[in-house]
């Protein structure tokens, strides 16, 4: 795809990954939609909107996209689903109020984001819809179960997404790092950094038009 002068939505865009990737959007000559309950500390560009969005009520997600399309178009060819949050600990130790907080953001942030882009980029026969998964999407954490859950949920959903608008020439790709520095975790100097993420994505995006990354698993060399 040729993403100059496209428009894009990337959720949980306030830091991390989902910072380095719309900024990384942004040298490309992309227009970014940041979704986040946050706005970014420190950052200000001309072709970034951030848009205040609780991803985990359907409501907020609604007022998000009219508000997206209302100032940027309704031509959205790109969609990062990044948002998604952790948990460490037994599950016995776990909150029943945070495991359902995790699925709201994780599996159902998805659905709810995803569903709103999915009739315009079949109208147009174009589109690439990324989630980003985790390496905890195919194999099981102690002390992860449910947020190796949410992932597991994550590449099924993609698989299936995939099956669903391939026809419509909409790609549909799941990108799965292992360890990020992005604070969720103890440090080590050899995690994968954001802006690793987002040179992946940027990559993905600019393939042609007959060529799909469908699951791509991404791991430090050295961990």
């Amino acid at each position: 795809m040729d993403i100059q002068n496209r428009t894009a939505i990337v959720t949980g865009a306030s830091r991390g990954i989902g910072l380095a990737i719309s900024k990384a959007l942004i040298e490309e000559g992309v227009t970014v939609a940041g979704w986040s309950r946050t706005s970014p500390d420190h950052f200000n560009h001309e072709q970034y909107h951030h848009i205040k969005t609780d991803l985990t009520v359907e409501n907020s997600v609604d007022e998000a996209f009219e508000k997206t399309v209302k100032k940027l178009g309704d031509s959205i060819p790109i969609l990062i689903n990044n948002a998604g949050m952790g948990y460490r600990g037994p599950m016995e130790d776990m909150p029943s109020d945070t495991w359902r907080q995790l699925f709201d953001l994780n599996v159902h942030g998805i659905f709810y984001v995803t569903k709103r882009v999915i009739p315009q980029m079949k109208n147009t026969n174009e589109g690439h819809i990324i989630n980003i998964g985790s390496g905890a999407g195919t194999n099981g954490i102690a002390g992860m179960s449910c947020y190796c859950g949410t992932k597991h949920a994550v590449v099924g959903i993609t698989e299936s997404l995939h099956q669903e608008l391939r026809d419509f020439g909409v790609k549909v790709s799941c990108l799965s790092p292992g360890s990020v520095d992005t604070g969720f975790s103890e440090s080590n100097k050899n995690k994968l950094l954001p802006e690793d993420l987002a040179a992946s994505v940027v990559h993905m995006l600019k393939c042609p038009k007959n060529f799909h990354y469908t699951d791509i698993q991404v791991r430090p060399l050295q961990p």
